[in-house]
């Protein structure tokens, strides 16, 4: 077997077929493992620096790739990018990188956390209802789209959400609204923290000027925090 770097691309098997993405290991090559979900961008230099930012806090984290390598940078593109993806086949992809993240020497623990972005938000909450026990903490960031679940009876994770008040694409009402669902459906452990920004606030590329640095600082260090003292 191939020696692992500390950042590198790889692919991985996903009920039969081969999936990509990006994998980072923490510095002393061993931790809880942590799977990173995109925004509607792809997989850009922003969620790769996301999982090397993980990584240096020591989980293994591994970021799959939902577009099969495309990547954009304008709104419309993006936007359609996302209607292409059906939820079903990027949660079967995803499911596949929770199995591969928990087979690796470097994961430690049975179960994973997972963060997501924006449509990757939506695609986390999928995936701990999807998942049910591998999965442990989940966190949203804003989390929209297509994967965004009806129902969160198959969630048993511990839920920490990140929404903007002044979202336009998933207002904080509904977020609301939301979280109460969760915890009703599920009796998890859900808690949402709410930030005086605008979707896409931890987003620090800023594609759309939304970028609020001390938000996403807090909601950075809560994150973390949350992720330590759910998978150890």
């Amino acid at each position: 077997m191939a020696e692992k770097t500390p950042h590198q691309n790889t692919t991985f098997d996903s009920h039969g077929t081969e999936a990509h993405g990006y994998l980072a290991l923490p510095p002393a090559g061993r931790g809880p493992g942590v799977i990173v979900i995109q925004e509607w961008w792809g997989l850009t230099d922003h969620i790769r620096d996301v999982a090397d930012r993980l990584a240096a806090e020591g989980f293994v984290a591994l970021a799959p790739d939902l577009y099969g390598g495309w990547i954009t940078h304008d709104g419309d593109e993006a936007g359609q990018m996302m209607s292409r993806l059906p939820a079903e086949e990027g949660a079967r992809l995803l499911g596949g990188a929770v199995d591969h993240l928990l087979s690796l020497d470097e994961t430690t623990g049975d179960a994973v956390g997972a963060i997501g972005f924006c449509m990757g938000g939506g695609f986390v909450l999928a995936l701990a209802a999807q998942q049910g026990d591998k999965v442990a903490a989940a966190v949203p960031f804003y989390g929209v789209g297509q994967a965004v679940p009806d129902s969160y009876t198959g969630v048993t994770a511990a839920i920490q959400g990140h929404y903007g008040e002044l979202d336009d694409f998933y207002p904080a009402d509904r977020a609301r609204e939301q979280e109460e669902q969760i915890r009703r459906e599920s009796g998890a452990d859900v808690v949402f923290h709410y930030y005086d920004a605008p979707h896409a606030f931890h987003n620090d590329d800023n594609p759309q000027g939304n970028y609020r640095p001390e938000a996403a600082k807090l909601a950075w260090e809560r994150s973390v925090a949350f992720l330590r003292e759910r998978l150890g």
